[in-house]
């Protein structure tokens, strides 16, 4: 990648005139006359990005999609930053130690990464020599379409969204000698929290009845099909692969176990956010513009083709393309077509792109329960000094998003138990839950 220097100011056209508008209409009129005023990828009426790019990381994940779309299809480029490096990175522990670096020191600034990890890693919890690194989630990449893979050898069992059946089997299994495996992607991650909420709503205990144990995404299918775990909760297109080659079946897509999820972030160090505004403001439009191009279904077959390829994650578009339309194939006879269990990028004025407060005090909250974070922690202090929907709001506003989110809470949110998360009374859900960590 080229060094980064300034780009020169572009003139500025004239927005475009009131008849134009005039015969337009809503969002429309708004995002014709932004791009009128915005020409060659300038955002704002003042010189452009202070930056061509920077190095953003992600994993072969289809949630890492909007990244690449924006890349592929010149979009970061549109936004001024035609230098912008989209670089995979081999696990969960690799994005971490390279945002640590930051692209300066040949790392990353940023990327697709796991929602609580902009708080594990501002806190210092997951950081090397528990260094703190503090970070910005600047918006919701999306929603749904992970999914809790169980091993062929209990494919006899009566496992769906409820766990409880493997309680006995896992059991037995353990008096014989034999070590029962979870497997996730990080500990604290999406994942992490999926699978450990999906098995102790099942009455099992994922740190005494069985072990956890952390493998990169590419690598679950890999290790299932050799013994190495029992189960594992990844993101697509690993799920859809394994149940393609008949080692293990999926018990549960988690948009069943919590319809419309949040999953991935874009996050980024804050010292880049802060030191390169107008650059970080890019990044966030051509990412914005990417869900948005990812959400509509008659680009699904392109968007598998594209991210499919090898230099992206050399996987065959038939194991991305039926779970991103929402055609989920579950292994042992079970196929349910057109569900609304697809992966959202986008959402009605951006409800899955904005990071809203309230779902990230469910990720803290969550992470107290099983002792990642303190249970003193001032949950609100950390969601405010990391969330940056004020910048998500700004990014949407010159984006001409009509009807964008208002306020910083989605509400009470339900689980597929029953259980209810109240994000104004975070520990009164803790103190309802029956396995976990804390008191």
């Amino acid at each position: 990648m080229t060094e980064t220097v300034e780009t020169s100011v572009k003139p500025v056209k004239a927005a475009a005139s009131r008849r134009q508008l005039l015969q337009l209409s809503g969002a429309a009129a708004l995002l014709a006359a932004a791009r009128a005023a915005l020409p060659s990828g300038a955002f704002a009426q003042t010189p452009g990005p202070e930056l061509k790019g920077t190095r953003l990381g992600y994993i072969a994940l289809t949630d890492a999609a909007p990244l690449i779309i924006a890349k592929e299809k010149g979009i970061y480029a549109k936004y001024g930053l035609p230098d912008m490096d989209i670089a995979k990175q081999a696990s969960w522990g690799a994005t971490r130690d390279n945002m640590a670096l930051g692209f300066k020191a040949n790392g990353i600034d940023g990327g697709h990464i796991l929602s609580p990890k902009p708080y594990l890693y501002g806190t210092g919890k997951v950081m090397q020599n528990s260094q703190p690194l503090p970070m910005y989630t600047l918006l919701r990449l999306n929603e749904d379409c992970q999914g809790l893979s169980v091993s062929n050898e209990y494919k006899d069992l009566n496992v769906g969204t409820d766990s409880s059946a493997l309680k006995e089997a896992f059991a037995k299994k353990k008096a014989a000698g034999k070590e029962v495996k979870a497997a996730m992607t990080f500990p604290g991650g999406t994942h992490d929290l999926w699978i450990r909420y999906w098995l102790a709503a099942g009455g099992i205990d994922p740190d005494s009845d069985i072990s956890t144990i952390v493998v990169p995404p590419a690598q679950m299918v890999a290790n299932m099909k050799v013994g190495s775990m029992d189960c594992f909760c990844v993101g697509e297109p690993w799920n859809e692969q394994l149940v393609n080659q008949n080692i293990g079946f999926t018990a549960a897509t988690t948009g069943e176990i919590w319809f419309k999820h949040p999953e991935k972030v874009l996050g980024m160090r804050a010292d880049f956010v802060d030191q390169n505004p107008k650059a970080a403001m890019a990044i966030m439009l051509a990412t914005m513009e990417a869900q948005m191009w990812c959400e509509k279904m008659e680009n699904k077959q392109e968007m598998a083709e594209i991210i499919g390829r090898r230099q992206w994650f050399n996987v065959p578009v038939p194991d991305i393309i039926g779970r991103i339309k929402g055609d989920i194939n579950y292994g042992r006879g079970k196929i349910v077509k057109n569900s609304k269990l697809l992966m959202k990028f986008w959402g009605e004025g951006g409800s899955v792109s904005y990071p809203w407060k309230s779902l990230d005090t469910w990720f803290v909250t969550e992470n107290i329960r099983w002792g990642k974070f303190e249970h003193t922690i001032d949950i609100k202090a950390l969601v405010d000094k990391t969330n940056r929907s004020d910048l998500w709001l700004d990014a949407a506003k010159t984006l001409g998003v009509a009807n964008p989110p208002k306020g910083d809470s989605r509400g009470v949110e339900t689980f597929f138990d029953g259980v209810k998360f109240d994000p104004a009374a975070p520990l009164d859900y803790l103190k309802a839950l029956k396995i976990k960590r804390v008191a």
